[in-house]
């Protein structure tokens, strides 16, 4: 799977966890260096608290576009140590 936005690859992994329909990569397998930490979080009953990122390209940003769960509850333990994408990131076979 591959990560997209702004036309540069942000993430790139054959081991992606999807849960609830949005695949969790691996953090080995993002570019973060287009990754700045948001001051947004947001709570999951069976999750537990997301941190959300912004996405920066060249100069564009995309707040609050990728997120993860750095301490997720015993139910989500399979996504710890990933980030997803949404609001425009293009999540897409290779």
């Amino acid at each position: 799977m591959r990560a997209i936005w702004n036309g540069q690859t942000l993430a790139r992994s054959s081991h992606t966890v999807v849960v609830e329909g949005n695949h969790y990569f691996p953090l080995e397998d993002v570019e973060q260096a287009y990754l700045k930490p948001s001051a947004t979080h947001t709570v999951c009953p069976w999750k537990g608290t997301a941190s959300y990122y912004t996405v920066e390209v060249d100069g564009q940003t995309n707040p609050d576009a990728a997120w993860s769960y750095p301490d997720p509850k015993d139910a989500a333990e399979n996504i710890r140590g990933r980030v997803a994408f949404w609001k425009g990131v293009v999540v897409s076979e290779n």
